[in-house]
């Protein structure tokens, strides 16, 4: 009989300490903004990564339809990063990672700086005015992906060009 009453006092102070961890999480709550978006525009569905020092899982949070977001932090020393959304943003390096602070006065954390983006490529962040990807090794744009299709006779039963006439074989010659 004390054997049984031992256990369920384990099993209860197991219980206890288990729900006393849920209770030591951090709330983080903070918004994004959209620099060029109209007043009344739709900001769900973006994407922020919150990673902790010293914690190796990455809290990943989604914001509402006004751009609200909030998660719970692992630890209090974290920082978080505006990754994406349903449509392509412009984000700022400046303002693309900040630190999450205390709110004064709560049990709950929010974001340094704002997390803002852009929803079009704004001229005053590009040095030659224009977006799109770069290859930063020669700092040229990437070109064209488009293939070259030569019109063939349907009556050859050939595939299309587009799959053999732009392949150059390459063949070390010694």
């Amino acid at each position: 009989m004390a054997a049984k009453m031992t256990i369920t006092c384990l099993l209860m102070f197991a219980i206890t300490l288990s729900m006393t961890e849920f209770a030591m999480c951090h709330l983080l709550k903070s918004s994004v903004t959209c620099l060029d978006c109209p007043t009344s525009s739709d900001l769900a569905g973006i994407k922020i990564l919150v990673k902790c020092n010293k914690v190796k899982n990455l809290v990943m949070a989604t914001t509402n339809e006004h751009g609200v977001f909030e998660t719970q932090l692992p630890s209090s020393n974290c920082q978080a990063k505006i990754l994406g959304g349903p449509k392509q943003l412009y984000v700022s390096r400046n303002t693309m990672i900040t630190n999450i602070m205390k709110v004064h006065d709560t049990a709950s954390y929010t974001t340094s700086q704002p997390l803002s983006f852009y929803t079009s490529c704004p001229l005053s962040q590009n040095q030659d005015g224009k977006c799109g990807a770069r290859n930063d090794a020669v700092g040229k744009n990437i070109g064209s992906s488009k293939t070259i299709d030569v019109p063939l006779p349907k009556e050859w039963g050939l595939a299309p060009s587009s799959y053999y006439v732009p392949f150059v074989p390459i063949i070390g010659i010694p």
